[in-house]
C-alpha cells in the first residue's frame, strides 16, 4: 500500500526565532520585504569602478536575487579595461555603447532605455543602479512609480536628487574594507546619527514610550534613503543605537514576538509635546 507523502515540517520554533531576531536587528525593513525578489543590476561603467564589484553585488543581494547583470560603456575605450577583467568572474554581460559625440554620455541613454525595457518585461521586481550620476534620477523615480524597488550605489558625492529618488542608496565609502580598528563616533557624527534617529523615533513612538526597531529602520529609510549605520562606524542599526547609550536603550518586552526588539528614548527632547 503506497504511503502518503508527508508535508515538509515547518522550521523549528527556535530556528525561526533566531532568524526573526537577525532580521529585526538589521533594523532595515526593506531588506525583509524584498529579499526573494529578482533584481536587475545595471552598472554605468563610465561612472563606476569595478574594484568594489563583489561588495556591490553582495549589497544588492540583500534585497533580492540578482537576475540580470549588465555593465554599460564604450568597450573600445581604455578606461573600460579594468571592467573586462571582472566580467566573467561575476557573470556580467557587457553592453557596448559607442561614444559617438565628444562630451556626451551615450552610456546613460543606453542604460536608461534598457532599464525601461526590463521594467515593462515584468521580469524583475527591483533594480540596482550603480552610478554617481544625477542623470538617473528620473529613471529611479519612474521605477518607484511602477511600484518596484530601486536602490542606488555610488560615491558619497552623488547628488541628493538621485539618492532620494531611491528606496535605498548605499555609498561606496561604506563598502570599502579598511583594515583598521573601528573608530569611535566623533561628536559631529554622533549628533547627526542621534538627530535622524530621534526624528524617526518621534514618528512611531507608542504610548508606552517604545518603538519597534524594524519599524524605526523603515522610517529612517523614508526620511533619508542614503542612511547607513556603516557611515557612523557601526555594522547594523541596533549597534548604532547601542553606541548612543545616553539617548537610547534596546529592550525586549516580555510580550514581544520572536526576535522583536524595541527602542526606548532615555531623555525627553526639548520642546516635545
Amino acid at each position: 500500500m503506497p504511503t502518503r507523502t508527508e508535508a515538509a515540517a515547518p522550521p523549528p520554533a527556535a530556528t525561526k526565532a533566531i532568524l526573526e531576531e537577525v532580521l529585526s536587528e538589521l533594523g532595515l525593513g526593506e531588506e525583509r520585504r524584498f529579499t526573494q525578489n529578482p533584481i536587475a543590476f545595471l552598472v554605468d561603467g563610465d561612472n563606476a569602478s569595478p574594484e568594489l564589484l563583489p561588495e556591490m553585488l553582495a549589497e544588492s543581494s540583500k534585497y533580492g536575487s540578482v537576475l540580470i547583470r549588465r555593465v554599460y560603456g564604450d568597450w573600445t575605450s581604455p578606461q573600460m579595461t579594468r571592467w573586462k577583467r571582472v566580467l566573467q568572474d561575476h557573470a556580467l554581460v557587457p553592453v557596448q555603447q559607442f561614444a559617438n559625440v565628444s562630451g556626451k554620455n551615450a552610456t546613460d541613454s543606453a542604460m536608461i532605455i534598457d532599464a525601461m525595457d526590463i521594467l515593462h518585461s515584468k521580469l524583475v521586481k527591483g533594480f540596482c543602479l550603480v552610478s554617481s550620476d544625477s542623470d538617473y534620477t528620473r529613471l529611479a523615480t519612474r521605477i518607484r512609480e511602477a511600484g518596484l524597488f530601486v536602490m542606488g550605489i555610488g560615491e558619497s558625492k552623488t547628488p541628493a536628487a538621485f539618492r532620494n529618488a531611491c528606496h535605498v542608496f548605499v555609498s561606496t565609502d561604506n563598502l570599502r574594507h579598511v583594515a583598521v580598528a573601528k573608530p569611535s563616533l566623533e561628536p559631529s557624527s554622533r549628533d547627526a546619527a542621534r538627530e535622524i534617529l530621534l526624528r524617526a523615533y518621534d514618528k512611531i513612538e507608542k504610548d508606552d514610550g517604545l518603538a519597534r526597531l524594524d519599524e524605526l529602520g523603515q522610517v529612517i529609510r523614508r526620511l533619508d534613503p542614503s542612511f547607513d549605520p556603516r557611515t557612523y562606524g557601526e555594522p547594523r542599526l541596533v549597534d548604532l543605537i547601542r553606541a548612543l547609550p545616553d539617548t537610547f536603550a534596546i529592550e525586549r518586552p516580555k510580550d514581544a514576538g520572536p526576535g522583536e526588539l524595541y527602542v526606548r528614548r532615555k531623555t525627553e527632547r526639548k520642546g516635545r509635546r
